[in-house]
């Protein structure tokens, strides 16, 4: 396969885009007007994620990442060399613990509807849980143990996949904005107009994660993607006290709200430099990267009835930053309809670390005409700009 591609986007699913368009021997060039795996890549935990996705669509392209991650990992640390900085890949797992009497059954049903769909999810005792998490507090009402869920350092992962990308052939270029769109006589996209100068290319992909909705305007198309905040407390170095990926119960009903207010629920899990990380708050107020007091007071309230200890930890810094949100709660990835030579790669909102790999694959295949992995067959159509679940809020931002 031979063509040219433009990415617009250097974050992890931009990178992903381009590692996996240049190795199908397409001419690639990224475009970031900011600098590499500087915005949402790098404010974010790292999760790979199947324990916080119900049965759907979203769980499929989980259930698919998790079968890409660890040998994308291996053949990243094998082409790039032990002069790379380590991508601090851990197949840790996901301990999710209810603590109310009224938690504790809607965390077993939803359990329980995973694993209908193939996810490993292991009910716990209450013995079970405290070998598990000794500091976690007494008063669990219910937990699940997840051992397929992993953790990778976002921005080493992202320029890992850079660098790949660039070895295959791919260009990176940063500090560029695209100003507008190049097209034929026929409305086909065939390029992007830049601050840098016009680029033309067989397809462009829109890959800008929480700006895609700019993007996508700036090329003369509506995309309902809204940016969604979230915030991240981090610890000073300790030794490690906490063993998974360990959050309450709240956190899937966060992750699946409408909700524009603020949302708050406790996950906690110590990185391998030996930081522990607490999170998360979602949260709609546009682009407002101000601090708020209001999100960290509350996520460390509850990180501390998760973990008593917590209430004696440093805190070192905290970050903030944007989810690409989309209404119906399913990425878009695909070519859009409504404009020949454009594809879309984006609203993963929280998600889109995990989704990363997959997204690029379904990509990759969309166009280059091809099939994924036959042990996976998600087909690509199922997450396109023109799918009825969105089908409302497209003709809001048209």
């Amino acid at each position: 396969m031979s063509g040219s591609v433009v990415i617009i986007g250097a974050g992890i699913v931009g990178a992903a885009c381009a590692r996996a368009l240049s190795g199908a021997a397409m001419n690639v060039t990224v475009l970031e007007r900011g600098s590499t795996a500087s915005a949402t890549s790098a404010m974010c935990e790292g999760n790979l994620l199947v324990s916080d996705k119900g049965p759907g669509l979203e769980l499929q392209l989980a259930q698919y990442a998790a079968s890409l991650w660890s040998r994308t990992v291996a053949d990243l640390i094998a082409e790039l060399g032990p002069d790379f900085p380590p991508l601090e890949y851990e197949r840790k797992g996901g301990l999710v613990a209810a603590t109310t009497a009224e938690g504790a059954q809607p965390l077993l049903d939803f359990a329980a509807r995973q694993r209908s769909a193939g996810v490993d999810a292991h009910e716990l005792t209450r013995d079970q849980t405290h070998r598990l998490e000794p500091e976690l507090t007494p008063h669990v009402t219910a937990a699940v143990l997840y051992p397929e869920d992993s953790q990778v350092q976002p921005v080493i992962a992202t320029e890992a996949l850079l660098a790949s990308a660039r070895r295959r052939g791919a260009s990176v270029r940063t500090g560029v904005t695209v100003t507008g769109g190049v097209h034929d006589s026929g409305g086909r996209l065939v390029g992007v107009s830049t601050s840098g100068g016009d680029i033309r290319a067989d397809h462009i992909v829109n890959a800008a994660g929480p700006w895609s909705g700019d993007v996508a305007r700036v090329l003369g198309v509506g995309l309902p993607v809204r940016p969604r905040r979230g915030n991240v407390l981090v610890t000073t170095r300790m030794a490690h006290r906490v063993f998974h990926k360990v959050y309450d119960g709240d956190y899937v009903g966060a992750t699946q709200s409408a909700d524009v207010g603020l949302q708050t629920s406790s996950v906690v899990e110590t990185t391998a430099a030996g930081t522990v990380l607490i999170g998360s708050s979602r949260e709609q107020c546009g682009f407002d990267d101000s601090l708020r007091i209001t999100p960290l007071r509350e996520i460390a309230a509850k990180a501390i009835r998760l973990f008593p200890f917590l209430a004696t930890a440093s805190v070192m810094r905290s970050y903030g930053g944007f989810r690409p949100y989309m209404p119906d709660h399913l990425p878009v990835i695909g070519q859009d309809h409504r404009m020949p030579g454009l594809w879309h790669a984006t609203g993963h909102e929280g998600a889109g670390i995990g989704l990363s790999l997959a997204t690029a694959e379904l990509l990759r295949a969309g166009i280059t005409d091809c099939e994924v992995e036959a042990s996976f067959p998600i087909d690509i159509a199922s997450f396109a700009v023109n799918r009825a679940s969105l089908a409302p809020y497209l003709a809001e931002a048209a």
